[in-house]
């Protein structure tokens, strides 16, 4: 019985670590040319050269899969099962990331991507700390590395709008000032009741 407790232990964990290289895999399609791409791009001065990313997320991938066996082999625990799959979810946004940014050059979409992720590591950092404060320390260096690579997403999307979309300025210039939204409303409540054949006297109350 020990033996196949042993087993099934190691098992898990090349199961784990499967799962984040495939991970790896699916945002390594979408990156195919992205050495190319990268160096093409206006960066700033304190962005590192491409051959970089490579050895820090392969590092980064084996840790996190440690990580999650570790969890793992608490899965009796609603805390254990929760970070599991919050763990999942990040994964997924971290394979969409080098799609949105490397094979469908969103500036935005990638950011946003990126913001999310962040935001759901240290979900998964805090849950996998309370469970096993081991597990939580081999994800501080993947919280550090995507708090670094949000910067510099940001950075890259506004140095580049011609290549990865408008800018963030430029998208906050195009939205509606508060005049100019009172202005619609007026007139789509008139024209709604026009069109019910009711041409009313309506006065507009627009909320902010």
């Amino acid at each position: 019985m020990r033996n196949n407790s042993r087993v099934s232990v190691a098992l898990a964990l090349v199961s784990w670590l499967a799962i984040c290289f495939l991970v790896a895999a699916v945002g390594a399609s979408a990156s195919l040319r992205a050495e190319n791409f990268y160096a093409q791009l206006v960066r700033p001065d304190w962005a590192p050269p491409g051959a970089v990313f490579g050895p820090v997320w392969s590092a980064l991938y084996t840790m996190m899969a440690v990580a999650a066996w570790l969890v793992w082999q608490r899965r009796e625990l609603p805390l254990a099962k929760i970070g599991l799959a919050v763990f999942l979810v990040q994964l997924t946004l971290n394979a969409l990331w080098s799609w949105l940014f490397f094979g469908w050059r969103q500036g935005a979409l990638s950011f946003l991507d990126i913001a999310v992720l962040w935001a759901l590591i240290v979900v998964t950092l805090v849950c996998f700390w309370r469970i096993r404060p081991v597990a939580g320390l081999l994800l501080v260096p993947y919280l550090v590395w995507v708090t670094f690579a949000s910067a510099l997403n940001f950075q890259i999307w506004q140095l580049n709008p011609a290549t990865l979309g408008n800018s963030a300025m430029n998208i906050c210039s195009t939205w509606p000032s508060p005049n100019e939204e009172m202005e619609l409303t007026i007139e789509s409540v008139t024209a709604f009741a026009w069109v019910k054949g009711a041409p009313l006297l309506l006065a507009a109350h627009p909320r902010y």
